[in-house]
């Protein structure tokens, strides 16, 4: 089933014209539960990769003998949400709940060292063909497979994520790798994927207002202002929140490709390469949940009535604290290293 997004409460150009010369366009991945195979993009689903080529490992010394196993996790999430679908008596039972404590025990892998090569997770991969906005990568890959380490142990801090992206092209890959290597356990269960289509769909969408020009900015946060104002004012109760430029008018929520980053826990930043120094453009947003109560209006209409708590989050993903991570290439040259952000 496609996904559709409702149209924007306010028409945004109508209000302030000089935003025209500032619209791009996103596409929203829609990942929803399935059963998705390695030639379709997906999150968490099977990737296209050669069965003679080694699979992605973090080389960076750390601990990873102790945490949670994946098929815990998955198996403690199947559980959970069959709890809370069950039409008589939600939530669950004693018998599930002593189940769930034991999937939430951590384990330890006695054999492994700090220094053993621990398997990436397949996060993601994306096709030209099915995202109108992924561009194309070095020497004119098609396809983007996404990885991360389960483990926050990485950097200067010894507390930071580990990515890597790869670029390929479809065509050139014959036999695929069906079996490959996993961590037995995991750090942190929001690095864990549950395996999801995507329905991809293009909007438009403008910068986060940090990055308009300041007389244009000021304009905006006046008329949001008196916005807000008249709902105090207003003797409706139960009137609907005023449509704000960042929530509802500008930057939609969950996973996405191309548009514009948020800045929104942080101050606006530019992300130029730190090869050749050219400002970025963003390729991938990866977000905890696909919609909640600040961006409810880009719900999609095909899901309207379905509540938050229970499908605003089918990648079962969880970025920081229940944040987004936007990754940025080069326009100039895709082949240099990307950079990312927490939001």
């Amino acid at each position: 089933m496609s996904r559709t997004t409702p149209p924007r409460p306010l028409d945004v150009e109508s209000l302030f014209p000089e935003l025209a010369t500032y619209r791009g366009t996103a596409t929203r991945l829609h990942p929803r539960p399935g059963r998705p195979d390695a030639a379709a993009s997906s999150v968490g689903g099977p990737l296209l990769w050669p069965a003679d080529e080694p699979w992605p490992v973090c080389t960076e010394p750390h601990s990873h003998a102790r945490g949670r196993r994946p098929a815990d996790i998955r198996r403690r999430r199947q559980i959970l949400t069959s709890a809370w679908l069950r039409e008589s008596n939600p939530g669950p039972t004693d018998e599930e709940r002593r189940l769930l404590e034991e999937l939430n025990q951590e384990h330890r892998v006695q054999e492994a060292a700090a220094t053993d090569p621990l398997p990436l997770i397949g996060l993601a991969q994306l096709y030209r063909g099915d995202v109108p906005d992924l561009p194309a990568g070095p020497d004119d890959c098609d396809l983007l497979q996404v990885f991360w380490c389960p483990f926050d142990a990485h950097g200067p801090s010894g507390y930071g994520m580990l990515l890597d992206l790869r670029w390929r092209r479809s065509w050139e890959v014959t036999a695929v790798q069906t079996s490959p290597p996993q961590p037995q356990v995991v750090g942190f269960e929001g690095y864990v994927p549950e395996p999801c289509v995507l329905h991809p769909e293009q909007v438009a969408t403008y910068p986060f207002a940090g990055f308009l020009a300041e007389d244009l900015r000021a304009r905006i946060d006046a008329w949001e202002e008196a916005q807000e104002e008249e709902a105090e004012q207003s003797a409706d109760a139960d009137a609907a929140a005023p449509a704000g430029y960042q929530y509802d008018l500008s930057i939609p929520p969950g996973w996405r490709v191309g548009g514009f980053a948020s800045w929104h826990t942080t101050d606006p930043s530019p992300m130029d390469c730190l090869t050749c120094m050219t400002p970025m453009h963003l390729l991938l947003t990866i977000d905890s949940s696909e919609w909640d109560g600040a961006s409810g209006s880009w719900k999609p209409l095909e899901d309207e009535d379905l509540p938050t708590h229970l499908y605003a989050a089918p990648t079962e993903v969880t970025v920081g604290r229940w944040g987004e991570l936007n990754i940025f290439a080069c326009p100039a040259d895709p082949s240099h290293p990307h950079r990312w952000s927490i939001q």
